[in-house]
This record gives structure tokens, sequence and C-alpha cells, in this order.
């Protein structure tokens, strides 16, 4: 609705909020899970001390214990069906509120996607309780020309809608009434914004009501404040830090130069518990997403020691171990944790279990030694952990697990196999310092549930296809043993070589399963798509589904490599395509899969890129014509596809 439209009514009277005043907060919360976060009842724990009652919708069923977590601060809570999003959420509250809030000085319409309070709360409403007004927000959002969802008119200056305060004048007012018995549909999020989030403001401002916002946008840009420049609303005393970049398209941040680290940081920086915080993150954010959103990558130093000695972790060291002659190798590793550890030894048979146990003879243990003899060598590492080492992952009382093997990848080339095996090692366990480092990470960070090398790509095609075809298997098995976690779409956040520290405790869900040599298939099944390269990818999801986070490690000699490597072969692709790398990215996305660069392939991305109706048509034209190929392949293209155009054109294409 464009300005012009609206009647303008002259600006009302509005009162500051009167001293001893009461206040109705309806909080309204979604969990696809049906349970609560910890930083959800945190923040009303604090709210607490601003409003006489709390009311909490809930977007859909609760689990019990989801209940008893929101009863325990909150006076109501109400299940409702999840429509209409948390605009919905708030009509239910103040219909259901309807008899008593006049009752009350003001009302807050407040929804979950937010951490608080970083800043607080107190002086916030202590300034918004001196101004004359009748409801405030806590952020805005600029004008916005043509309207980016509808493509046309504008999207009105707003106060968002995350967080909204009613005075007692606005809600008894018919306007207000009115507006919210007669709210829209809302069938998606961009319902929610078109038709509540951008209308709000500019209506009520009309009827002449006077509404503010506790923290401005900070730029004249056409820009998401709230989420873009969420550290800088922090450092202006701004309570409430959006959820959302840490979860938003992270070329999308990239392009806007958002570095969701810093925001971490500044969070940090001012006392919120960051435990709370990475533990809704790692449930409920795609791995990788927020592996990129949050930098998650350390790039750990051999020197500047931050272990500490006066808080050792019980460590058990695990090491899968074909091939006896890199024992010695995968020892001296080991060997370089700052304290004792605990060793197990899996092996496939007797013969190469004598060899391991002879080079064990000469060397000094640092802690209980057993060495194993697997029923069967089928599922190779992973069911070496996961079934000869269950009990003690489980009930062993460690603190830490390192699991290594001997890893040679004999079925690759020697360059990619040797640069793979390196590439695991040198950045687990290259140095007693770098070691040293990441046990430390550990000590500090008690939802820190594993730590492994990044992505292998040099020598291997794994950007953009790692998943390859394990991630149809992988899907049943998480649902199968209770992985809520939203799983990544193009590669998984993942162990590849599937060496790593880890909590025992972050890997239950995958330790709980009694698994057999038998579900791995015999040794033909250790290919894609088999259960022990399906496992491989599978930690950090199951670490997540606990509240764990993942980060990976790695140390500046590598980087070096990886990073030039990276970069050259992005500025290799980007070339060939104008605008930035999202926008290069979005566009590869509508075109789909290449194929073998064919003309069908071509065809079908145009279709896909320009008119979606004729993929279908293509494709059953090019069947049709499939014998005549070859015969095809001696006409010039552009022959060709005039006439497969004239061929849809007798179809009325």
């Amino acid at each position: 609705m464009r300005t012009a439209e609206l009647t303008t009514f002259p600006t009302r009277a509005a009162a500051s909020f009167p001293s001893g005043g009461t206040r109705l907060l309806i909080y309204v919360v979604y969990d696809r899970r049906g349970e609560v976060e910890d930083y959800v009842p945190y923040a009303l724990r604090d709210l607490r001390r601003f409003c006489d009652r709390i009311l909490v919708i809930s977007n859909g069923p609760l689990a019990a214990e989801g209940r008893r977590v929101l009863e325990e601060v909150a006076d109501e809570v109400i299940e409702r069906e999840n429509r209409g999003f948390d605009i919905w959420g708030y009509k239910h509250g103040l219909d259901h509120e309807a008899d008593s809030i006049e009752e009350f000085d003001e009302v807050i319409l407040a929804n979950d996607t937010w951490f608080g309070p970083v800043r607080p709360f107190d002086p916030v409403f202590e300034r918004m309780d001196r101004q004359e007004l009748h409801f405030w927000g806590m952020t805005d959002h600029v004008r916005v020309e043509p309207n980016p969802f509808t493509l046309r008119d504008y999207l009105a200056y707003h106060l968002q809608s995350y967080w909204l305060v009613a005075r007692k004048e606005l809600v008894a007012s018919t306007e207000w009434i009115d507006y919210w018995a007669n709210l829209p549909e809302m069938t998606a999020y961009e319902d929610a914004v078109v038709k509540h989030e951008a209308v709000f403001t500019e209506r009520f401002t009309s009827y002449g009501f006077v509404g503010e916002v506790a923290f401005p946008t900070i730029t004249d840009k056409v820009e998401n404040h709230a989420v873009l420049y969420a550290e800088q609303l922090l450092d202006a005393g701004c309570p409430t830090l959006k959820r959302r970049p840490f979860f938003q398209w992270p070329p999308y941040l990239d392009r806007l130069a958002v570095v969701g680290t810093w925001t971490l940081e500044a969070a940090a920086r001012y006392g919120y518990p960051m435990p709370i915080l990475m533990q809704d993150l790692a449930r409920n954010v795609e791995p990788r997403t927020l592996n990129a959103d949050a930098a998650l990558l350390d790039v750990i130093s051999e020197y500047d020691h931050e272990y500490r000695p006066d808080a050792p972790l019980r460590t058990l060291a695990l090491a899968h171990i074909y091939y006896p002659e890199l024992t010695a190798k995968l020892l001296d590793g080991f060997d370089r944790l700052p304290e004792g550890y605990d060793l197990i030894i899996t092996t496939a048979d007797e013969g190469r279990a004598a060899q391991i146990r002879e080079i064990l003879t000469a060397r000094a243990a640092r802690g209980s030694v057993d060495v194993r003899v697997v029923e069967s060598n089928d599922g190779r590492d992973q069911s070496a952990m996961l079934i000869a080492c269950r009990e003690e992952l489980l009930h062993g009382g460690y603190d830490l697990v390192v699991k290594i093997h001997s890893k040679k990848t004999p079925q690759d080339a020697f360059n990619p196999g040797r640069l793979f095996a390196r590439q695991q090692f040198d950045n687990l366990l290259p140095s007693a310092g770098y070691v040293a480092n990441v046990v430390a990470l550990f000590q500090r960070e008690p939802g820190l549930g594993l730590a492994y090398p990044p992505m292998v790509h040099i020598g291997y095609g794994t950007m953009g296809h790692a998943w390859w075809d394990n991630r149809p298997r992988f899907v049943e098995i998480a649902a199968e043993i209770g992985i809520r976690v939203p799983i990544d779409q193009l590669s998984p956040l993942a162990p590849f070589g599937s060496m790593y520290f880890a909590r025992p405790e972050a890997l239950r869900l995958l330790l709980e399963k009694e698994w057999s040599y038998e579900d791995f298939g015999g040794s033909e099944a250790y290919k894609d798509g088999g259960l022990a390269h399906v496992l491989e990818r599978m930690p950090s999801y199951a670490a997540g589904e606990l509240g764990y986070h993942t980060r990976t490690i790695a140390t500046p000699e590598y980087l070096a490599r990886s990073y030039t490597a990276l970069e050259y072969n992005l500025d290799q692709m980007s070339s060939t395509m104008t605008d930035t790398t999202m926008q290069q990215i979005e566009r590869m996305r509508a075109a789909g899969d290449f194929g073998e660069g064919r003309l069908e392939d071509f065809a079908y991305m145009y279709a896909r890129m320009n008119r979606p109706e004729l993929e279908t048509r293509f494709r059953s034209v090019f069947a049709r014509i499939s014998p005549w190929r070859r015969r095809l392949g001696r006409l010039r293209p552009s022959r060709i596809l005039r006439r497969i155009m004239r061929t849809l054109g007798d179809k009325g294409a």
C-alpha cells in the first residue's frame, strides 16, 4: 500500500510509561522437536523483572520436558497449531488475554528469534519508559523501493516484529482491535513481512499514533541492520542479538562483509553465556553453514600454549592399525598429547597384532594399553570403534577421545593418497605444542564436541560433491538414531578420513546403537553408499543433536597450501561470469546441473533459468531423437536448436 492511499490523522496525545505500571509479555516460541532451547528460559527469567505476566504461545506441540521448562518461567503456556508464524501466535495470545488486557499499561509482543539479554534491558526500558509514545520497537528497517518481495510499490519503513511494545492507549483503541481481528492469513515467511511487519508501523502512525525505535538504523543503506550490524548494535547497548546471522546463507553474508565470529566475540565480551548460544546453533543450523557463518575454523599454533595442566582431560587414544609398519608413526602422534592417555589398538588379525605388540614393548606406556583383534575388518576403523571399543567410549568415563587409523589410501594415485594422509596427520598430531592447544580448545569450551581437519580438496573432487552417493542412506540412519539437526545439502561438515578429537559424550547417539559387523555389508561395501562411508559423515550431526558444536582445525602451513589453491580455483571459475560470488552462485544454482555440456544439457539449463515449463518438453524431444544423436552430431547446434523449437512450437510450447 502506498502512503498516498492512507488517510493520515492528526497526531494523538501520548504518555510515558507510568511509575509502578504493569506489563504483559506475549512470547511466541517454535521448536520442531517440541523442546525448548536454554536461551529461551534465560531470556524469560530476565524479562520477569519487567513483566507482571508472561504468556508463552508455542506454535506447535511441546514435549513434556519442553512444557516443564516453560512453565517454570511463564505464568501460562498455550500450545496452538503451527500456522501463521509468530504473527498469528501474537494474535492468539492477544485473543486469549482480551478480557484482562486492559489491566496492563504495556503489552510486549516478542518471539524466540533472538538471544538475550546480551546487554542489560534496564537502560532500554528506563529510556523508553520516559518517552511519550504509543508503541516502540527494538530495531527498525529502512524503506525499500521496490518491495523486494512483490517487486512493485515499496516496503515501508517499519519496526521489526520480533520485539514490539504497545502502550495501553493503543491496545484499547478501535484501530488496534480491528487490526488484529482482521489479520490476513499468512502461509509463507514473506506474508509475515508483507502483510504485517511492513504494514503495522505505517498503518498506526497514519492513524496518529506515535511510534519510536530504541536502536535506529546505523546507516541509510537498504539492509537488515539487526542481522548485518549485530555487533554494532550490541556496542550501542542493544540487549537482543538476532539468531539469523548464524544461519543466513554464507555467500550472502560474504557479499556484505558480515563476519560472524566478530559478533560472537562481542556477545562473549558483554558476558552472554556462550555455551547456551552455541548449543542452540549446533542443534538447529546446518553444521557446514554454521562452520562458515561463525568462522569455526581454528588455525592452531604450536606456540602460545593455552593448555591448562591443572585441568587435565582423561583421554582415550584409539587407533585401528591395518598396516603395522605405520604403528610407530601413530604412537609418536599420540605421545604428543600433553598428559597420559589410555590406548586401545584394534587390528584385523593375530599376525598384525603380534607385530604391533612387539613394537609396543620397545616404548614406554603412558597409561593402559590394549591390542584387540576385531571379529571382522568389515567397516574397518568405523566398525572397530563403534563395536570393539563401544563399552569404553560409552561407560569408560573419558573426557576426550583421539581417533586415528593407519591410512595409506591405496585405491588413489600416489600423490593424492600421500597428500590425504598428510592432510589428516599434519592437522591432528603434528607437534606437542599444537596438540596441547587443540586439547585446550576442549578445556575452554564445554560445548565443543569435535575438532578435525577441514575438507580435503587438493587432489580430490570433494568440493560440491562430498556427499557422493551417501546422503540418502545418511538421512535414513539419522532419522533412525534420532538426529534432527538440519542436514547440509551440498557437502556435509565431516571428518573426511575419519580421524578426529571428540568428546565421547558427543558421539553417544552413534555409540548407543548396537551395530554388527554384518551391518557393514562385507568388504565390497566399503564404498560410497556403504555404511562405513555414511557413518564417516555423521559425527558432527550426531554431536549437534546433543548440543555439541564442531570446530575444524589446521596448521598455518596447511592453510597456506589450502587457501592459495582455493583462491586460485575460485578465481578461475568466477572469471566466466560477472557480478559478485553470491550472484554467480545464484545463477549457477538456477541453471542447475551442467551435465556434460551437450546441447541438450544447455537446453535444460536455458529452460530452468528462463522458461521452466519447457524442461519437461525438452526431455521428451531429446528422448525421441536419441536414436539419431550420432547423425545429429554432424549438424550445427544452431540448426538442431531451431528444429527443436519448431517441434515445440507445433506442440503449443
